[in-house]
């Protein structure tokens, strides 16, 4: 069974700099995917969260639902995060891309990759997030989210389960939950799944005060 989709039990409160950049962006025309796009999804979470998850954009579900990581795989990252022994509504989850960018096939839309001009037009608002919230661990899910906060291309294979020294901040490189629903072997992919439960408590000894 899923785990049960958290409610945004944290809103940023209304006026406070998280808040207002994120009714500012639902009106963001910085790249050209807003204009299929069904509208702007911005983070969620505690304005004072330690750690913070960054994903690639928001998928079909995410963008029907205005919020961060609801579909399928979300619902991963939820099981995941509760194995680690980390509590999703104490974090503060967003993506690199606040549109969803996707190909339509017959009534579906399939995901398409954003492309680093994308990636740049929106790190003007990660950047917000991340200032804001100042979190003492940043997770980067995925190539994108790399690219969006390291700035260059990474292998995820090579940086991944490190601990990076970014300015005042940690960073941790992982896989994107996506990948592991993309597995076909069941093996395989319940392997890269006790990985992935790995990675994240790492991230939760990583986090606690030093």
């Amino acid at each position: 069974m899923e785990a049960p989709m958290p409610s945004p039990d944290h809103p940023a409160p209304p006026g406070s700099p998280l808040a207002l950049a994120a009714a500012e962006a639902l009106e963001c025309r910085r790249c050209p995917l807003w204009q299929h796009a069904t509208g702007t999804v911005f983070g969620e979470g505690p304005a004072d969260a330690r750690i913070m998850l960054v994903g690639e954009q928001p998928g079909d579900q995410e963008d029907r639902a205005g919020r961060p990581f609801v579909g399928p795989a979300g619902q991963l990252l939820d099981r995941a995060l509760a194995e680690a022994g980390l509590d999703r509504r104490e974090l503060y989850v967003t993506n690199a891309v606040k549109h969803f960018k996707f190909v339509t096939r017959g009534r579906r839309r399939i995901h398409a990759r954003p492309d680093s001009a994308e990636i740049a037009a929106c790190r003007f608002w990660l950047n917000i997030e991340r200032n804001e919230v100042n979190p003492a661990l940043t997770v980067l899910m995925g190539a994108s989210a790399a690219r969006a906060v390291l700035g260059r291309t990474i292998t995820i294979a090579r940086e991944r389960g490190r601990a990076i020294k970014l300015s005042e901040a940690i960073i941790f490189v992982t896989v994107h939950p996506s990948y592991l629903l993309r597995i076909p072997d069941a093996a395989a992919k319940q392997n890269e799944y006790n990985m992935f439960i790995a990675d994240l408590r790492r991230v939760a000894e990583l986090s606690l005060p030093r």
